[in-house]
């Protein structure tokens, strides 16, 4: 071995235990994380996740700007592939990838490392015009560091390039490099060539300085965002699969349990603390979050960002041997106004590439300020009072639940005892005046229809959702058992809601407790007599609707094409669609128990999606939520605006039905 393999020997071997020091340091600190639920079911799944949004990088080319960051990465690999070959070509005489693997192999990793690279420059370029020159919102941040770290890094990543070129093109002319698997290293070559007179000593030198940069940058990524290099894959690989709506259910009877909710570090989970390390700082869900957008204090990128900068910070403690005493996170860490501005509208999950859990760690943070420190926003007081008193968020008795129904023959489950669908009417059908027109509207197609269904009616209670949502998740969990405990009573085969929320309430959440049924949104099953001819030859008069995805519909259920293939099948309806639409809906600004909180900063979210339908034109919208109906109309009225109609699926499928033939 020559003396100059024996110091990149020693180097390499020094870069590396200095790596996987600070790996293991990394390591240690997520262990410190409470545990978690099973994050190694379906590995199958688990893998393919991997393969489609790592390797294809499906989420990072959901968006145009995607690109950029796919060439970089892959880039990126090709780059590591000859920088391995040419250093342990330094160490162990002959070793080469042609020697290894033959020319074809070779070449092919020669000629996309030279491509790629070239694309990566010009990649680097747009990004650097994109930050400072565009200045898109996802990119927008208070804190210096986060710019000074990217450049930097982006940086970084262009000189390398440019000394690999020099390595490569060096390698041409001294013939170790095939010019024709290197177009761009040829280029090189040329410039090099006659302007160079020690080229072996010209390549030396390149190869240095690119290995160095290398061994730098791998020592400097744990510190640096770049974290994610680390922290992206397995994140990706051990992900939350199946519906994003389910919260994690609390255990009230760990009699151990000291608080609840989550106020410090070490209350994470470890899988809270993988996502810090996982983040991009992309800032896709920053630029789709409806609070960010309408002027709040919430960022979700900011929330991610300053708890992973709080984790590093924190480290030295963190690992000591005595018990762990950090600061609280709110207010220090995250503001009291972020962690109530939030919908959990799952903007953020559904962009964030590395499927960082943004909503649970805000639920969490609730949680403890509701039930441990008894510390809410002054408008959940009597929302908690009336649910745990009333069984609904508004100060309604709950003997008047089923008065909704005067007038009409609804059939009640106390007196049936058996029937195919339970009706889950919910807390806006029983006592919004909107919503109880909903209702009556359902009752009448659903009759129509010869549907056997019916209500629980003065037996049923709030879903739970705003309350588990808000915080308190102790008084959700007596609401959820109760229903639960009413629910068996009754032999039924499906249950049906007009509620986005109750839908994913009774749907996702109710199992969690021990209850399982179909449970269907009320836009599949009118569909799904339609389709059977049960309601048929629907028309109304001409008019143009656009259609508003709820957020706990579409993004959280994929419930997209039902309610839009609904309205299609009247006559006379003329769809029209928002720019954020289905999965990538805009926010009403209800959820989260938003519904029943002021919003006082920046502008009011429902009013921001009211000026985008009437950007469009329609005279009327079409919703599918109670919740959504009614910000609506809330920011119609706040705009003076008492042409444009708002109608739930169900009104105006009842109002084609009466003027068609009902069969």
């Amino acid at each position: 071995m020559s003396v100059q393999g024996i110091i990149m020997l020693v180097l390499l071997l020094a870069v590396l235990a200095v790596f996987f020091l600070v790996a293991r340091r990394l390591i240690r600190a997520l262990m410190l994380g409470q545990p978690e639920e099973n994050r190694l079911d379906s590995i199958g799944e688990r893998i393919k996740s991997v393969v489609v949004f790592v390797a294809a990088q499906a989420r990072v080319l959901s968006q145009p700007a995607g690109l950029g960051h796919f060439v970089i990465f892959w880039g990126f690999i090709f780059i590591t592939l000859g920088t391995i070959e040419h250093i342990l070509g330094m160490i162990v005489s002959g070793f080469s990838y042609r020697a290894l693997f033959g020319d074809g192999v070779a070449g092919v990793i020669s000629f996309c490392q030279d491509i790629l690279a070239f694309l990566v420059l010009v990649a680097i370029v747009v990004s650097v015009f994109r930050r400072f020159v565009l200045k898109p919102v996802r990119l927008e941040t208070d804190d210096p560091k986060v710019k000074i770290d990217a450049t930097f890094i982006l940086a970084l990543i262009f000189v390398l390039i440019l000394l690999m070129y020099g390595m490569k093109g060096a390698g041409i002319i001294m013939d170790e490099v095939d010019p024709g698997y290197a177009p761009v290293s040829a280029i090189a070559a040329g410039m090099i060539e006659g302007r160079v007179g020690n080229v072996e000593a010209f390549e030396s030198y390149f190869a240095w300085a690119h290995h160095l940069i290398i061994f730098f940058f791998l020592i400097y990524i744990p510190f640096s965002k770049h974290i994610h290099i680390l922290g992206a894959i397995p994140n990706v690989f051990l992900r939350k699969l199946g519906n994003k709506g389910t919260l994690r259910r609390m255990d009230f009877e760990d009699e151990s349990a000291e608080k609840f909710g989550k106020s410090n570090l070490t209350d994470f989970t470890w899988k809270q603390l993988l996502d810090l390390y996982a983040c991009t700082e992309c800032g896709r869900c920053q630029a789709a979050c409806p609070a960010y957008l309408t002027g709040k204090t919430l960022s979700p990128f900011k929330v991610i960002h300053n708890l992973r900068e709080h984790l590093m910070s924190e480290m030295k403690p963190l690992l000591s041997d005595g018990e762990y005493q950090g600061e609280q996170i709110v207010p220090e860490v995250v503001s009291d106004e972020s962690m109530w501005d939030c919908t959990t509208c799952g903007a953020c999950l559904q962009e964030c590439p590395p499927f960082i859990e943004h909503v649970q760690a805000i639920v969490d943070l609730r949680r403890y300020f509701v039930l441990t420190e008894a510390s809410f926003p002054q408008e959940a007081q009597p929302v908690f009072r009336n649910m745990e008193v009333n069984y609904n968020p508004w100060a309604f008795g709950y003997a008047d639940r089923a008065n909704w129904s005067e007038g009409l023959d609804v059939p009640l489950a106390s007196d049936k005892k058996s029937f195919d669908v339970l009706y889950w009417v919910g807390c806006a059908g029983s006592f919004d005046d909107r919503g109880k027109e909903v209702a009556r509207a359902m009752v009448k197609l659903l009759t129509r229809a010869g549907v056997d269904f019916a209500i629980l009616g003065t037996e049923e209670k709030c879903c739970g959702d705003s309350a588990r949502r808000l915080g308190n998740e102790y008084l959700a969990q007596m609401l959820i058992d109760s229903n639960i405990e009413t629910m068996r009573k009754y032999s039924f085969k499906r249950i049906v809601t007009a509620c986005p929320h109750g839908y994913n309430a009774l749907k996702v959440e109710y199992p969690q407790f021990g209850f399982e049924a179909e449970v269907l949104h009320h836009s599949q099953l009118l569909l799904e007599l339609i389709r059977e001819g049960k309601l048929k030859d629907l028309s109304v008069e001409k008019s143009s609707g656009i259609y508003h995805d709820s957020c706990y519909l579409g993004r959280y259920n994929d419930v997209i094409d039902q309610p839009r293939d609904l309205l299609e099948s009247i006559r006379g309806v003329e769809l029209r669609e928002f720019d954020r639409k289905k999965k990538r809906s805009f926010c009403c600004g209800a959820g989260g128990g938003r519904m029943w909180l002021e919003e006082t900063a920046g502008e009011r979210i429902n009013e921001s999606r009211v000026d985008e339908a009437l950007a469009e034109g329609a005279g009327q919208i079409f919703t599918a939520c109670p919740f959504c109906m009614t910000m609506f109309e809330d920011g119609l009225k706040a705009k003076d605006n008492e042409e444009v109609q708002v109608r739930d699926i169900a009104e105006i499928l009842l109002a084609a039905n009466q003027n068609g033939d009902s069969g």
